[in-house]
């Protein structure tokens, strides 16, 4: 069976949180303001075998085993537009945009086999996925799968990190492992988020004062664009205390604490 499916420039889909890679989070530092967004995946799921290749498996509290996917995420609110969402809704970047955005609609989180259903358009999306568009998978096969070849293989390349960090932060916030377990037991599952000084503390990246030195002025300007807004108390409580960090990390010049 064959699904049709064409972006018509809406710009719905370029709104709220962004998975990225960490090689466009980093190279993207400057642009969009990062956070870790931790996803449990239990061994029920579909795509638990893949997150445990993408991700890292944790035996949790509750003694049982899940799959954790830890991705660094361009952090706004859902009604917040891409910094890089023009007035035409073009993107502002699109010889450079990152690989989540050229792999849309597929998400190469799931198995290529598992992909039909995001191309059915989310309600008040615009995507033309009638018989004039283009047909783009065939048989649970994706019929041009550059794009998400290239994410998938970035996102197994990082791993080992995911993995690394996940490690040095159950050992220094053990409370997190107990927060995943509440997400896990959940029906909708969730998300737990955390800060981007904490990954670069745990990986002691030798650029990390310059993410950091890109990242605080974000944190800084939504701090102030969030602080009057009762709905977005959580994320102004996060860009304040991240801005903090970041500049914290630029003047330690990146020698991360513990």
């Amino acid at each position: 069976m064959a699904a049709r499916f064409a972006c018509t420039a809406c710009g719905k889909c370029c709104h709220g949180w962004l998975p990225l890679t960490l090689a466009d989070a980093v190279a993207h530092a400057g642009r969009f303001p990062l956070a870790m967004v931790w996803t449990p995946v239990r061994t029920n799921a579909r795509s638990y075998e893949l997150a445990t290749r993408l991700g890292a498996t944790l035996r949790l509290p509750t003694r049982k085993t899940v799959a954790v996917l830890i991705v660094p995420t361009a952090y706004l609110p859902p009604s917040y537009p891409c910094p890089e969402l023009q007035p035409d809704q073009l993107c502002g970047i699109h010889a450079d945009k990152p690989s989540r955005c050229r792999s849309m609609p597929f998400y190469p989180y799931r198995e290529e086999r598992d992909q039909a259903d995001l191309l059915i358009p989310r309600k008040g999306w615009l995507c033309d996925s009638s018989a004039a568009a283009p047909e783009v998978y065939r048989d649970h096969a994706i019929l041009d799968p550059a794009d998400f070849n290239a994410e998938r293989a970035a996102l197994l390349e990082q791993a080992p990190t995911m993995r690394t960090y996940a490690d040095y932060l159950l050992k220094y916030r053990p409370w997190i492992a107990d927060e995943l377990a509440k997400l896990a037991a959940k029906p909708t599952g969730g998300n737990l988020v955390t800060s981007l000084s904490s990954f670069l503390t745990a990986t002691r990246r030798p650029d990390a004062a310059a993410i950091a030195a890109g990242q605080a002025p974000l944190f800084h300007a939504l701090a102030e664009r969030t602080r009057d807004d009762p709905a977005l108390a959580d994320y102004h409580r996060n860009y304040s205390g991240w801005a903090k960090e970041m500049d914290s990390l630029v003047q330690r010049g990146g020698t991360a604490g513990g």
